[in-house]
């Protein structure tokens, strides 16, 4: 597997994604905001952008993240 495009860490399990937090000109040049909830995987990956929220000191921080599938919010594996 290859890893995300971009590794968050979070100490909030519900985040909001726009794909533009550090795109100069902001969220007109990212996707719609969407609101993610990371469940007991202990991340999520947005559906647009494919940025990944890990959860600071939950089950996947500090794994090998292009090691785990992605999961979209909602998602089971």
């Amino acid at each position: 597997m290859i890893p995300p495009p971009e590794t968050i860490l979070t100490d909030s399990s519900r985040v909001k994604c726009d794909g533009a937090t550090d795109i100069r000109g902001g969220a007109a040049l990212g996707h719609p905001r969407v609101w993610l909830e990371i469940d007991e995987h202990g991340y999520v990956d947005c559906g647009y952008c494919d940025r990944r929220f890990v959860l600071r000191g939950g089950p996947a921080d500090g794994l090998d993240q292009a090691a785990l599938p992605d999961i979209a919010s909602g998602a089971s594996v």
